[in-house]
């Protein structure tokens, strides 16, 4: 148990006690407990595991690799089509959880297995996502804006094309194009 952790659990008003019961069955893996994301994670040699979080909907735990995990109760999902690794169990009360503790900590166990072996989730490139029209004529039209675009991080790069991609209509994308050309001709993220 790391002290540092505690803030996360004793904040809590929605799924306290959800929070808790998740709480000691992750630490009787004896996994290293962290605090990242100002969330409760645990990590096996350094590396992350699975971490546990809260919504308005339901809690969770979130299995960095758990794309790569066998998933034998069905309960793992993936958040949006967008995550590619990762992968919830989510709950909505702490029956959910007593009924499913044994499979959670065999889940916990199988997460430890896939990162001993140094198994990787396959990511997609860049170029795997979706260029939506607007933003590839302002590409092909601005040679300075291109390389700009080109010189950000992969990951920056998907956080713009899926930023334009989610716009339904042309109007928005090329509003949202024009909004965020000055981040990236800065070099910045779409966050940043």
């Amino acid at each position: 148990m790391n002290t540092k952790v505690d803030f996360f659990f004793d904040k809590a008003t929605q799924w306290k006690e959800e929070f808790e019961k998740l709480r000691t069955i992750a630490l009787s893996t004896e996994l290293v407990e962290d605090l990242k994301w100002g969330c409760p994670c645990y990590t096996y040699e350094g590396k992350n595991i699975f971490l546990i979080h809260g919504f308005k909907e339901y809690c969770a735990l979130l299995f960095f690799k758990g794309a790569l995990m066998k998933d034998p109760d069905k309960i793992l999902i993936q958040q949006s089509e967008n995550v590619q690794a990762a992968r919830q169990i989510r709950f909505t009360d702490l029956q959910q959880i007593n009924d499913l503790e044994n499979e959670l900590r065999s889940y916990m166990f199988e997460a430890v297995e896939i990162e001993e072996s140094g198994a990787k989730v396959e990511m997609k490139t860049t170029k795997d996502f979706e260029m939506v029209e607007e933003f590839q004529n302002k590409l092909d039209n601005d040679a300075v804006l291109k390389e700009a675009f080109e010189t950000l991080t992969p990951g920056r790069q998907r956080a713009y094309l899926l930023h334009f991609s989610s716009a339904k209509q042309s109007k928005t994308r090329e509003a949202r194009i024009e909004k965020c050309i000055p981040q990236i001709l800065e070099g910045k993220g779409l966050n940043d």
